[in-house]
């Protein structure tokens, strides 16, 4: 059975781009070739309740000691805004996302700092907007 990624991302056809065509490869230990193709990656792994990944990905100067998702959260979408290259090993990644928990309708907006260190990149932080 083909699985969408829960990223969103489409093909240049618009056609949705599978899991294992899109995120699965960082989710398997591949490194994401920018911060944008990360942060996709990361919400995917939200939605798919994977914290190993999402730790494995936060850099380490902000990484808590243990992650817990909110149980009951269903993840209806991410929106990219903006990915903005901030220096040689730096960007910003400027999101939406939307979800329901406990029945209620969440939006998180967000602008997401990452670091690239040995040609792997990090989630650093991020400002609510």
């Amino acid at each position: 059975m083909v699985t969408p990624c829960p990223c969103g991302r489409s093909t240049a056809k618009g056609q949705a781009m599978t899991l294992e065509a899109c995120c699965g490869p960082y989710h398997a230990n591949q490194n994401a070739p920018d911060a944008e193709s990360l942060m996709r990656s990361r919400y995917s792994a939200f939605v798919r309740g994977d914290v190993p990944y999402l730790l494995a990905t936060w850099h380490s100067s902000q990484r808590p000691a243990e992650l817990t998702l909110e149980a009951g959260a269903k993840w209806l979408g991410l929106e990219i805004k903006q990915h903005h290259v901030t220096g040689a090993d730096s960007a910003e990644v400027d999101f939406v996302t939307r979800f329901r928990l406990g029945g209620k309708a969440v939006r998180q907006h967000e602008r997401s700092r990452f670091v690239r260190e040995d040609g792997r990149w990090f989630y650093v932080d991020g400002d609510e907007l």
